[in-house]
């Protein structure tokens, strides 16, 4: 008899879980609480436009592609993909017409960190050496696996392996250890914000993210990100797999420390297993009520935890295609950035903002009507939690026309706002009320050093047997592909524990 194990949430950590498991033999059922699966990695579609609706870069594509390939199938007939050379253009608020393009082509990159800053090129390929040792020691050593107990953190090979990553320097002052450019700063440690943290604050292995960028590139998925969400639950259903749409999960059921199921519609619905790929924080709260299954992680200790940044989305449908605005993703930068940061983590209203536009139709022409393009625009703002001011109407407002007056100085945005013909937008209790995301966070915990690694929630619950967690909020963090390592670690837990099959 097949073991059953019931998976909560379709998010993308979620759904790879759910295939791992079904691939490995257990007889997994997924259950989510929205129509659609993908949880963030969702769609938007309106008079004809398609928009992601949240995550939109694809990095590292051997961990999308893997997922397909372990059930033998061949991932080009599932998430077509296409390599973006320039990966993006960037946009500074003070020079608009003078924008770089940067590439993964190396020539081409040196050419334009030259152009920036000749004197400090050198210093970023000593960058670039020193984050890429951190990476292939994070690579091995830390993000494949899990940190169960302290002693697998807290032995000699593992700290000497730890010790390696320099943790100590923040992600703003490693990078100014080799770099003096105020903008060729910006242009590497921004990227940061991908997993909701500030550059100010984030420890200095993330810098590691632009340098993936810069030595393995950015694709995009025919269809946009949400091709993958469907290309997983495909691959799903097709290994025998079911989902269940439209299901609010109300409780994970827990006996004798141990996890026997769930409670949905005011019915239980038993399992031999349970992963929960609800945000961490949520779940702790409201889905696991036994205390003594919660272990640390009471109400008290989730809301002392730090939280990610939030992000206002804007999703325009226009009557135009943007032949001047050459590239799929651009970063438009305020020259102020470091006050733009500490405003996003002080909650204050920002007044000097960055922000991102990202316009999949010029790679894929289907997701806008003939002759269009549809615009997806990204600001990072405070979460609920922090935010000194209500979300509202006029904060919405307030956010549209500040994004809009900084377009119009772009050369081919200048009359952006008479060219909008439908639009929608997403604000942070969006991402609270529909993601179930704690305060609104866009990328769950805040990974802080003291939040990172070993002192992260782990997939397997510290004080209940037969429940395992998933998603952003766990070990190894926030970002797809991430994620997508978070499903495999939490899967290779349970088998392990099920089974006693130990994997390398």
């Amino acid at each position: 008899m097949r073991k059953k194990v019931i998976v909560v949430g379709a998010g993308v950590a979620g759904l790879a879980s759910a295939i791992r498991l079904q691939h490995a033999g257990y007889q997994v059922e997924l259950y989510e609480k929205e129509s659609k699966p993908g949880g963030k990695m969702n769609q938007i579609e309106i008079d004809g436009y398609k928009f992601d609706l949240g995550p939109s870069i694809v990095m590292m594509p051997e961990l999308y592609r893997e997922i397909f390939e372990l059930c033998g199938r061949n991932p080009d007939d599932y998430i077509p993909m296409e390599k973006l050379d320039p990966i993006y253009r960037a946009y500074f608020s003070d020079m608009p017409d003078n924008p770089f393009d940067i590439s993964s082509d190396l020539t081409e990159l040196t050419k334009t960190i030259e152009s920036i800053s000749e004197e400090d090129t050198e210093g970023f390929f000593k960058y670039l050496h020193e984050i890429y040792k951190r990476f292939i020691v994070a690579k091995h050593d830390i993000l494949q696996r899990p940190f169960r107990k302290q002693t697998d953190f807290y032995n000699l090979p593992m700290l000497k392996k730890a010790m390696k990553l320099k943790t100590f320097d923040t992600a703003d002052q490693f990078i100014g250890k080799y770099i003096k450019n105020e903008r060729l700063k910006q242009l590497i440690s921004f990227q940061t914000l991908y997993i909701g943290i500030s550059p100010i604050k984030s420890p200095s292995f993330y810098t590691m993210i632009p340098m993936i960028q810069f030595l393995y590139g950015v694709w995009f998925i025919k269809g946009g990100m949400y091709t993958m969400a469907l290309a997983m639950e495909r691959l799903f259903k097709e290994l025998g797999g079911t989902v269940y749409y439209n299901k609010n999960v109300q409780e994970i059921c827990v006996e004798n420390h141990k996890a026997t199921g769930i409670m949905v519609d005011d019915q239980k619905a038993p399992a031999d297993l349970v992963v929960c790929n609800a945000d961490f924080p949520y779940a702790m709260k409201n889905l696991v009520k036994d205390p003594s299954a919660k272990g640390k992680y009471t109400d008290r200790k989730i809301d002392r935890m730090k939280y990610s940044c939030s992000c206002f989305l804007l999703y325009l449908g226009m009557d135009r295609k943007y032949e001047e605005v050459e590239r799929v993703h651009n970063f438009i930068f305020n020259e102020k950035l470091d006050q733009n940061l500490q405003d996003i983590f002080d909650g204050k209203k920002l007044t000097n903002a960055s922000f991102y536009v990202y316009i999949a139709s010029k790679m894929d022409p289907s997701l806008a009507p003939e002759g269009k393009d549809g615009l997806y625009i990204l600001m990072p703002v405070s979460n609920v939690a922090s935010a000194n001011y209500e979300w509202n109407q006029e904060t919405i407002q307030y956010y549209r026309s500040y994004i809009l007056n900084e377009l119009k100085k772009i050369k081919g945005f200048e009359n952006i706002d008479h060219e909008i013909v439908t639009e929608t937008c997403i604000t942070p209790l969006d991402f609270e009320s529909k993601f179930n995301a704690y305060n609104g966070a866009s990328f769950g915990l805040q990974p802080t050093l003291s939040q990172s690694n070993h002192m992260r929630p782990q997939s397997k619950a510290t004080h209940c047997d037969n429940l395992y967690f998933t998603g952003s909020s766990t070990h190894p963090g926030a970002g797809v592909p991430i994620v997508l390592l978070s499903a495999k670690i939490t899967t290779q837990e349970l088998i392990k524990d099920d089974q006693g099959i130990l994997f390398g």
